[in-house]
Formats: structure tokens, sequence, C-alpha cells
């Protein structure tokens, strides 16, 4: 072969090898092109069906987390999570009960034997009432009503007439000895049997640590204890008049050709923040100043009777008191959720 033949023939080899080369560097870009284009959108679209499909999962989650989360936070606090010595109470004795179920809510020196002072006109109104004697019969203030053991005054003057429904609304709502005394002595068989009748009521009711000696309190040989009292409560609330006297925040009558008003001794009876069903206070320096009610307190009928405070407005001091204390008892966070 000539030497211009072999040339030809090497450069042909050449130029086909250039060729082939181009063509094969050509289509691989495109080949990877579509390649590269197609994943994307390959990748797109699944990303977005990912997305579309976690967040309805990622909602249902956060759901059940906020639902389980708010089941944990709020709990019902048992009266028995707080602790009465918290309180603080100035009474010597309390004893707070819900009416309801008998739940003891508050025991502090509940058996202690003490006087209760005018906390006895409860009973001489029940004693009353259940002799179903005339409410409306006209009786009257003589020298025996007097006081003559404390020496306490009253604006009932001797010789002074009214109803015995009237004489019941003074004794309950004011504390007038003169006009519980005068529903004692008006008794059929007198004094001596209206103080036995009390004392018979006092067992009929279970309060076998009570004891009467006269119907206005101002013996301290009138006694009891708060666990007796709460049944001599529970008892009066059943008595339209006493729950109706007992809770008067004021009345004008007249007395002796005189218009004159009288006020309850429990100033709670005017709260609006108290709904209050029996009501009675009492005060000897041997009793210290005393407190029972029937009231409705957090939605639950609760009796609570406070003996021997210490200061004037301890007494009620301590019903607010306790009082706050059962309403902070209710559906509470739980900062531990």
């Amino acid at each position: 072969m000539k030497k211009w033949q072999l040339a030809l023939l090497l450069g042909a080899a050449l130029l086909f090898g250039a060729q082939s080369g181009w063509a094969a560097s050509k289509k691989a870009p495109e080949k990877t092109g579509k390649t590269i284009a197609k994943a994307p959108a390959k990748s797109s679209k699944t990303a977005a069906k990912s997305k579309t499909a976690a967040k309805p999962a990622v909602k249902a989650d956060a759901g059940k987390a906020r639902l389980a989360s708010a089941g944990k936070s709020v709990r019902k606090v048992a009266y028995t999570d707080f602790e009465p010595g918290r309180l603080a109470l100035g009474s010597a004795s309390a004893f707070v009960i819900d009416q309801s179920t008998g739940e003891t809510l508050v025991d502090k020196s509940s058996s202690a034997v003490l006087p209760i002072a005018s906390i006895s006109k409860l009973m001489t109104a029940m004693v009353v009432l259940d002799a179903q004697q005339d409410l409306q019969e006209v009786i009257s203030i003589g020298d025996e009503d007097v006081d003559a053991l404390k020496g306490t005054r009253s604006r009932l003057a001797v010789g002074t007439t009214m109803t015995r429904e009237t004489a019941m609304l003074l004794a309950l709502m004011s504390s007038d000895n003169r006009a519980a005394h005068t529903l004692g002595r008006h008794y059929p068989g007198g004094m001596p049997a209206f103080v036995a009748a009390m004392n018979q009521k006092a067992r009929d009711l279970g309060m076998y640590q009570t004891r009467f000696e006269e119907p206005t309190g101002l013996s301290s040989n009138n006694v009891s204890t708060a666990r007796d009292l709460v049944k001599m409560v529970a008892a009066a609330a059943n008595y339209l008049e006493i729950r109706r006297y007992s809770t008067t925040a004021s009345a004008q009558l007249e007395v002796n050709g005189r218009l004159l008003v009288f006020n309850n001794t429990n100033a709670l009876v005017k709260s609006d923040n108290w709904e209050i069903g029996v009501s009675k206070t009492g005060f000897i320096s041997e009793a210290g100043r005393c407190l029972v009610m029937q009231a409705k307190v957090a939605s639950r009928p609760v009796i609570i009777v406070l003996l021997d405070s210490n200061g004037k407005m301890t007494r009620v001091g301590d019903a607010n008191r306790i009082k706050r204390w059962m309403e902070s008892a209710g559906p509470t966070t739980d900062r531990r959720a």
C-alpha cells in the first residue's frame, strides 16, 4: 500500500472516531438531562403527596396531645387535699359538715363541751313551734323576764305586749333575751316544763352532750358541743319560721307606740356573697363569741358551727375563711401535668 493510501485510511479512521465520540457525548447529556428532569418532577410530586399525607397526621397527633394534656391538667380536688389547719381559725371549737352527704369538712375540737350562749334560742324556738302554740296570741314582758344574771339590757320594757310571733322574731333575729325568756314563761306548765322540753328535744335529736338550764343562753350551764349543735341546726332548718326569722336582716316594729328598728346580730345575712338558711349568734364571757349557720357554700349545703371565738369579728372572719377555703377546693389546674 502506498503512503498516500495509508494516510487516507488513517484520516478516515480518525474522522469516524471523532464523530462517534461526539455522538456519544451528545446523547449522554440528553439522556442524563431527561433523567434529571424527570427526577425532580417525580420527587416534587412525591414530596407534595408526602406533605399532603403528613399534615393530617401531624394535626391529629397534635390534637390528641392537646386532649391528653387537657385531661391531665384538670382534676377535682378533694377536701382531704386541704389541711383545715391552714385555715388558722380563731374559734376554739369548729365543726363543718356537708349536709347532703354528712361528710366532715372541718373539725377543730368539735367534741369539747362548751357554753353556747344565745345559740340556745334555736332550741327555744323549736320547743315553742313543736307545742303548736298560737303565734298570734299576745304575750307580755314581765319582771321575771328581766336579766338578773348578767344585767343585759333590752328595749322591751316591762309591760310591753306583742304577739308570740314577734317575740320569736326578736329572739332569733336580734337575740333579745327578754323576748326569749317570755316565750318560755308562757309555755304550758311554765318555765320548768319548758326547760324539760328543751332537754327532751336535745335527747331526741341525739345531742347527748347538751344540757339546757334556761331559754336565753345567759347561763353558762347551757352547754353543748360543736358536733351536737350541727344536729340542732339541721333540725332547726326544717322549720319555716326559724329559717325566716333567723335570717331577717332588719325589721321595723311598733313597741309601746313607737316604731323601733331591730337588726340581725349576724352581719353575714346582709351579704350578697352568702346564701344563708339558718343563722344564730351568741355571746357571754364564758362562751366567747359563737356562730352557727346553715348555708350553701360552693354549691354545697353546709352547716357551720363556731364556738368560743376570740375578738368581736373573729367568728365572721372564720366563716369567711371557711367559705374561701371551700371555694378554692373546686376544679383546679394541676401544675405537675
